[in-house]
């Protein structure tokens, strides 16, 4: 039996191993949640029509959002920051194998003329 760890631990994990994430997954964007006390920083949502949750910043422009993500319009109306990715391995650091995101360039971004043909990080929904 595989055990889940928390993203706490991935995050402590990265920081102690001197991993390689970016601004984005330090700051825990993309990281899985059931609730916004799971995310790490303040301010951050979680999105639980995802699978396994998403923690997202709202934003207005992307100089909202840390480096390594992007501002995108999300279908319950408001703008979260979504990890940008070029493959699906840079989209789950912290996400467990069973919540894995998928590297998508089917999302709506706020400012499209900055992100032409850049992807994100998007969980499959959780059909709520």
């Amino acid at each position: 039996m595989k055990k889940v760890l928390s993203t706490s631990f991935f995050i402590l994990a990265l920081f102690a191993c001197g991993g390689e994430g970016n601004e984005a997954d330090n700051a825990g964007v993309g990281a899985s949640c059931a609730m916004p006390e799971d995310c790490m920083e303040e301010g951050q949502t979680c999105l639980t029509q995802f699978t396994g949750g998403y923690c997202g910043l709202e934003c207005v422009v992307d100089g909202d959002c840390p480096d390594g993500s992007g501002c995108v319009a999300h279908d319950d109306g408001n703008q979260y920051c979504f990890r940008l990715c070029q493959n699906k391995s840079e989209c789950n650091l912290n996400r467990s194998e069973e919540e894995e995101a998928n590297c998508s360039s089917s999302i709506t971004w706020v400012d499209d003329a900055a992100h032409d043909g850049d992807k994100a990080c998007v969980p499959p929904s959780a059909g709520i």
